[in-house]
């Protein structure tokens, strides 16, 4: 009886967390798609402001997703100059 309960237990924790990780998946892939765009626009930008190029690639990387991305895209994206073409 106690086995057939704890396997329940079991069996219900593992449901959800399962759950929740499916319904988290989506957030998880766009987040790392944002931070992908900003750092290719790090790369490609002619020029940034505030902090060197490699400052803020590692400012992206290492602040969790998406404050990142948002802190580079707003104070550090320079909109005055022109992206270079591939």
């Amino acid at each position: 009886m106690t086995s057939d309960l704890l396997a329940a237990g079991l069996h219900a924790a593992a449901g959800p967390s399962h759950q929740l990780w499916k319904a988290l998946l989506p957030i998880v892939i766009l987040a790392v798609l944002f931070d992908v765009y900003c750092l290719v626009d790090v790369i490609r930008a002619e020029s940034v402001r505030r902090l060197p190029k490699g400052l803020w690639a590692l400012v992206i990387v290492l602040i969790s997703a998406p404050w990142g991305g948002l802190a580079y895209l707003f104070l550090g994206r320079d909109r005055h100059h022109q992206r270079t073409q591939p």
